[in-house]
């Protein structure tokens, strides 16, 4: 993921936070020429995401870029949370695991509705999660 065209940035502080990021995941899948499938798979992973990071992140931000991958444009968003970190990453992204009393599907979930996640994290250093749909 490399060479951004446009790039915004999400203060992810409060749930209101979330359609936002949202609404500029679904705009930035529109300029890019992107499938309904495509799109809605995207922003959904984008809304799981900002809750996560709202809810157990403890608040952060997503940055959201056109980027090229497999030379054709793509849609990137990156959340970081100042959260407690996860200790058990693969853990965290199985079905059914959940933290916070909810269906355990966000991380996991998120995973299988992009082209290309990763995350980084240890415990007391919060979370990055990267996130990439479109292109090739």
């Amino acid at each position: 993921m490399a060479d951004a065209v446009d790039r915004i940035e999400i203060v992810l502080a409060h749930q209101r936070d979330v359609p936002r990021a949202r609404m500029v995941a679904s705009r930035a899948m529109d300029a890019i020429g992107a499938t309904q499938l495509q799109r809605t798979r995207f922003v959904t992973a984008v809304s799981e995401l900002a809750r996560n990071t709202v809810v157990h992140g403890g608040g952060g931000t997503v940055c959201v870029e056109t980027v090229y991958r497999r030379g054709e444009r793509a849609i990137s968003a990156i959340f970081t949370d100042v959260g407690p970190g996860i200790a058990d990453i693969d853990q965290a992204l199985s079905d059914g695991f959940t933290s916070g009393g909810g269906l355990g599907l966000g991380l996991g979930g998120a995973r299988r509705l992009v082209d290309d996640f990763s995350l980084e994290s240890r415990p007391g250093h919060g979370a990055t999660v990267r996130i990439c749909s479109g292109g090739g």
